[in-house]
């Protein structure tokens, strides 16, 4: 942790920068520094919002100032674990890859020179890390796609996806959490809801945890609550 940088950023918040870059290790270790900061720090934490390279730490303005936290927080984090094993959760997701759910599905595949089935293969093969979570509240940021299927956003962005589109963007990939606007590519769809109030807790990824996804065929999809 000798990299470590705490910035004030706002009345009531500092930032905590962990690298320049994000990488898999750094994800990982955001993981374990949000549970060490809540398990230390926990009487002056209002809220924690991991992003990519970062943890912004939301305090009690009542309970401790800038500089006490900030005391606080480089104690507590100056001797984390740089192994997140006993954190990390590996969440697997099932895709239902069928080209009627899946509409840029058949041009990535032509633009990659390969065949869907094989798009497909490289896509459910490869372990993503959760690198941050936003643009909508459980809209999780995968990282890395396979060079071979990586691909620039859409010119245009549609304006309306439908909830549970699997799609890739450069070397990210995602699953839309609800309808909203989009620039990425869609090439199927996910049954599982990636945000809901009415559970606890609201996602079920958080910074630093892995995922896999896996086919389904569309029976299954739609026995598992997905529609298309």
């Amino acid at each position: 942790m000798n990299t470590l940088k705490i910035n004030i950023a706002g009345e009531n918040a500092v930032i905590i920068y962990f690298s320049d870059k994000p990488s898999s290790e750094i994800a990982g270790k955001l993981l374990v520094a949000q549970h060490t900061i809540r398990e230390y720090c926990q009487a002056m934490i209002i809220d924690l919002v991991p992003s990519y390279t970062s943890i912004l730490v939301i305090f009690d303005l009542f309970y401790c100032d800038h500089f006490q936290l900030i005391s606080r927080l480089r104690q507590c984090l100056a001797h984390i674990p740089n192994s997140e094993k006993t954190r990390s959760k590996v969440i697997k997701l099932p895709v239902y890859y069928g080209i009627d759910g899946a509409p840029d599905l058949i041009a990535l595949s032509r633009r990659a020179q390969l065949s869907v089935e094989e798009v497909v293969n490289i896509h459910q093969n490869q372990e993503y890390r959760v690198y941050a979570i936003g643009f909508a509240p459980g809209f999780a940021y995968l990282g890395d796609v396979d060079e071979r299927i990586s691909t620039p956003r859409l010119n245009t962005p549609r304006l309306k996806v439908p909830r549970g589109s699997v799609a890739i963007a450069d070397r990210q990939t995602a699953v839309y959490p609800n309808v909203s606007p989009g620039g990425w590519h869609l090439i199927g769809l996910c049954p599982t809801k990636m945000f809901d109030l009415n559970t606890e807790p609201n996602m079920p990824v958080n910074v630093g945890d892995r995922v896999k996804f896996y086919a389904v065929n569309k029976k299954e999809f739609m026995v598992l609550g997905g529609s298309v």
